[in-house]
């Protein structure tokens, strides 16, 4: 991802793909990117939050992980959300993160480094939920969207390593989380078996264990080689021990497989020694893994720190380097997005590498390829990580020397959109070429509404990408609304190849099911640019309700200086995205669009974020703002308890603030707050009426 994007142009674009990745990935077994990309997306979002704290916001959708569950399985909903990690790929961002949760509990410098950590080696595997009732096992579950996963409940039962029966100290109630894994013998083994009876291979022993543990038939679960390690804490109806250390030891006593590897370290410091050890130990393993999750030890210090998005503030995996091949590039494609953006495709003569067969990737934008100087036939280095899409890394001389051979010419990157013709516009400073075209691209149009039936959109299951360009070129869909018109060509659907009555009937219903849709999400489908999964939450919540919200924009329109500086005041929008919502707003076919899908649609009103503890929602609808120092906590600790209190927190007061809390050297906001009449509590007021809150 080019650091030359706009920092709120890169964001929403990251969480756009992120989301489509998961989908792939969690949802079907069939990742679309390496794991290398993947986690450089990931990687490069978390330095845009780093460095541009206004773009963050604790209810993000896309920091949800993994994909809806399969409804061929019943869905189970999980009492503790199965969120999932950060990354780390080098000492220095250890050192970083380790830093930030010193920074987070208010710890010194030499305390922060004495933090105790548990390591454990990251399997390559499919996640897996356990839950126990009075000592016994009653259900297993996948990870699902994080908040609800799939039944797999008689598949799990038939490993033989998993306890059925919990001993002595047993919960009433406990969910337990680990990962189901293939060992590489077997999976070369069972591959050796499939190809014999003519049956699919498995791509590698990741998608192996998926695709065994999701069987419908249970019988074929059990003839599997499947294994589990167990490592982590769901849901408890009371604590199981003081630290993650002893927490994996009871899960030994109570008949768990835990990891061997998995060891205490004492100090900060020690841990690169021990990442260098596992890193030379890994070829040897009878598993895959792709690097080693760091836990602090002290659950009391787990519990202060919470979670941030998708991933907690006490954890972190720090991934392995990825693997490399050398190969040719065919061709150079340009494709064109839902705003416009042009981004050029690397299509590659398949190559082996690590196991995975892979033809093509992404070059992200016209300065990638000029740094490069790629060019059709070259042969170039590619990276991955375990998956399907590589990085390029460089051009390189077929024998290695440091001169190339003969060359192809220099690729010229376009100037005018490649489906409508349009003038395609760089604008100063940014990286990516935008078609000038707007919904008069047929490829925009097109996008637009696949994003719009997207995971974190719409979700409409069985309206994908081939469905939509489908019935677009037949002239059934032309706009959002259309698609909640689809009915009216049930006749002529039935006809389509591929279609057919039954199927036509799944579509049509699952259209049906999606006409109450939840306010963030209906604003993120619209597919405004910049405004991604976060961004839609952050005006949801803002806003409350659909009219609420639109009367707003509309008053945009009308040039209000006062509503557009109550939306640029919102933490984590910010005048450039208070600029797109304006210019979406003056263009009246985007109205036009918007009245005719809601008169389609029950627009639900947003709810307040949901409480990560006991809480509750004690704050819900108060607006805070925080100025000055605090000495009892830092102010991000000081933001989750509001946030987690239903609280929004803003960086700007106004009229619509309910309170300010004036830590130490309070300034211009203390001011401010008294000249607009808000009321204003000290540090030790706002831990008096938080402590009050939930109890």
């Amino acid at each position: 991802m080019s650091s030359k994007l706009t920092p709120a142009e890169l964001y929403n674009n990251l969480q756009e793909k992120i989301a489509r990745w998961d989908e792939a990935y969690h949802g079907h077994d069939e990742p679309e990117v390496s794991d290398a990309e993947y986690d450089h997306a990931r990687l490069e979002l978390s330095r845009l939050e780093r460095l541009h704290p206004e773009l963050k916001n604790q209810n993000n959708p896309s920091e949800r992980v993994g994909a809806k569950p399969n409804p061929a399985f019943g869905k189970v909903k999980h009492r503790a959300p199965m969120l999932s990690l950060g990354n780390v790929f080098a000492e220095d961002e250890f050192e970083q993160f380790v830093s930030r949760a010193g920074n987070f509990l208010g710890l010194s410098p030499e305390d922060t480094e004495n933090l105790c950590f548990v390591a454990e080696p990251k399997i390559d595997g499919l996640s897996i939920n356990l839950t126990y009732e009075n000592g016994q096992f009653t259900a297993g579950t996948t990870r699902g969207d994080g908040l609800v996963g799939e039944d797999v409940t008689n598949n799990i039962r038939t490993l033989k390593t998993l306890p059925l029966h919990l001993g002595k100290n047993a919960p009433e109630f406990i969910e337990i989380r680990g990962e189901v894994f293939m060992e590489k013998s077997r999976f070369f083994e069972l591959n050796a078996e499939q190809e014999k009876r003519g049956e699919k291979v498995f791509a590698n022993p990741r998608n192996a264990a998926a695709g065994s543990l999701r069987q419908l038939d249970s019988n074929i679960t059990a003839k599997r080689p499947l294994g589990l390690f167990v490592y982590g804490l769901g849901h408890s109806s009371h604590p199981v021990a003081k630290t993650h250390s002893e927490f994996l030891d009871q899960l030994r006593e109570w008949g768990f497989d835990v990891n061997p590897l998995s060891q205490r370290i004492d100090h900060a410091r020690d841990i690169p020694a021990y990442v260098e050890k596992l890193a030379r130990e890994r070829s040897g393993l009878d598993y895959d893994i792709d690097g080693i999750v760091f836990k602090i030890n002290d659950i009391s210090l787990q519990n202060r720190l919470g979670f941030v998005g998708r991933a907690p503030r006490w954890a972190t995996a720090w991934k392995f380097p990825a693997e490399q091949a050398i190969t040719h590039l065919k061709d150079i494609e340009i494709q064109v997005g839902r705003t416009g953006a042009l981004t050029p495709v690397a299509h590659l003569e398949p190559v082996n590498v690590g196991g995975v067969i892979v033809s093509r990737a992404t070059l992200h934008n016209e300065d990638e390829i000029n740094r490069l100087d790629v060019r059709v036939g070259d042969l170039v280095r590619l990276q991955r990580a375990g998956d399907v899409i590589p990085q390029i890394l460089s051009v390189i001389s077929p024998d290695d020397t440091n001169e190339l051979p003969s060359r192809g010419s220099k690729f010229i990157f376009p100037d005018h959109c490649p489906v409508c013709g349009a003038y395609a516009e760089r604008i100063q400073g940014e990286a990516v070429r935008r078609c000038t075209g707007g919904l008069t691209c047929e490829a925009q149009t097109v996008e637009r509404l696949i994003h719009f039936v997207s995971r974190n959109a719409f979700d409409i299951d069985g309206l994908g990408q081939r469905s939509i360009r489908a019935f677009y070129d037949l002239g059934f869909i032309k706009q959002p609304g259309d698609i909640f018109r689809l009915s009216n060509h049930k006749e002529e659907l039935v006809k389509l190849e591929g279609w057919g009555p039954q199927s036509v009937d799944n579509l049509l219903s699952a259209i049906e099911e999606r006409r109450t849709i939840p306010l963030s999400r209906f604003i993120y489908g619209l597919g405004i640019r910049r405004i991604g999964e976060r961004n839609a939450a952050l005006l949801a919540r803002h806003y409350g309700s659909f009219e609420n919200w639109l009367n707003a924009m509309r008053a945009l329109n009308n040039d209000e200086k006062e509503e557009y500086e109550t939306l640029s005041a919102i933490m984590g929008i910010g005048p450039a995205i208070a600029d797109e919502l304006t210019a979406f707003f003056h263009e009246p076919h985007n109205q036009t669009v918007i009245d005719d899908l809601a008169s389609q649609l029950t627009i639900e009103d947003a709810s307040s974020p949901i409480a990560s503890g006991p809480e509750g929602h004690k704050l819900a609808g108060e607006t805070l703002v925080f100025t000055g120092s605090l000495t009892t906590m830092s102010r991000s600790e000081a933001k989750a308890i509001a946030e987690r209190l239903g609280a929004q927190v803003t960086e700007t007061v106004s009229k619509k603030t309910s309170f300010v809390i004036l830590g130490e050297k309070a300034g211009s906001k203390a001011k401010k707050a008294q000249e607009l009449g808000i009321r204003t509590i000290s540090e030790d007021e706002w831990i008096k009426l938080a402590n009050s809150e939930t109890q």
